[in-house]
């Protein structure tokens, strides 16, 4: 089973972008962050077309998360459990960020697809939003690994693990991406027993999965990792890759992030 994740950063935007990849690269599931847009507005047909199951978890203009898959999906919950408030305005869950299902293919895989806040400017409410968003995950990783079953948690975490996940980490030392509190709340969910796919196949730096549209980030290779895939044990032992996909940060109208790949034995 081939599964990517993919900040598309903009259904609309990027939809003949988006088409084009399926065509060519073919995920069995295909993990959408960013799509910016409501659940009636998701161009669905057009996917359903060519094969593929599709769930999302949209919002106007911003945010929004999806799961395209060719297997069946069971099990559809939206949103990320655990906020403070639910139902009122203003509190946590009011942002579409999170999606789960069930893949059914040989092995049945439960898919967390994540696009985790940004957190900048860092501190404020904004920072703030996105250790509580952390803590939220850590609790559901902490779900996931007592149910003993393959899962992976994937997506946009807009969080650069080391430094060697950044072409020139001094220039990201105050952000939210790599400020010591993101890094620490993303090791600690790590730390529960998950394998960060890419570097259990990969080491060493110029590895990165997303390039600024500013300053001639992608022709300078200017990059950041921050899209991961964390596996369980149980979904750890099926792995067989993991790769970025970087070319296709080189065609035309790109989203600024590329797809992030594990293969597994499923």
């Amino acid at each position: 089973m081939k599964i990517a994740t993919f900040n598309i950063n903009g259904i609309k935007a990027r939809m003949n972008a988006l088409t084009d990849w399926l065509d060519d690269a073919n995920p069995d599931v295909a993990i959408l962050q960013e799509i910016k847009s409501q659940d009636e507005g998701f161009p669905r047909e057009a996917l359903e077309d060519k094969g593929y199951n599709v769930e999302t978890h949209g919002q106007k203009g911003f945010n929004g998360v999806a799961i395209l898959s060719k297997l069946p999906l069971e099990d559809v919950t939206r949103g990320l459990p655990g906020a403070a408030g639910a139902g009122r305005e203003g509190v946590d869950d009011e942002e579409a960020r999170y999606i789960e299902a069930t893949v059914v293919g040989d092995v049945a895989i439960r898919i967390c697809g994540l696009y985790l806040p940004n957190g900048n400017p860092a501190p404020g409410p904004k920072y703030d939003y996105k250790l509580r968003w952390m803590d939220r995950l850590y609790t559901r990783a902490q779900e996931l690994m007592a149910a003993e079953m393959p899962a992976l948690m994937a997506g946009d975490y807009n969080i650069i693990p080391q430094p060697e996940d950044a072409a020139r980490p001094a220039d990201w030392t105050d952000d939210a991406l790599f400020r010591p509190e993101s890094r620490a709340a993303f090791r600690k969910i790590v730390n529960l027993g998950f394998t960060e796919a890419f570097r259990s196949c990969e080491t060493g730096d110029g590895h990165y999965s997303f390039w600024d549209y500013q300053a001639g980030a992608w022709e300078k290779n200017n990059g950041i990792r921050i899209d991961h895939f964390l596996l369980t044990p149980q979904c750890a032992d099926l792995l067989n890759n993991c790769w970025i996909e970087s070319a296709v940060r080189g065609r035309e109208r790109p989203s600024d992030h590329v797809p992030v790949w594990v293969d597994l034995a499923a």
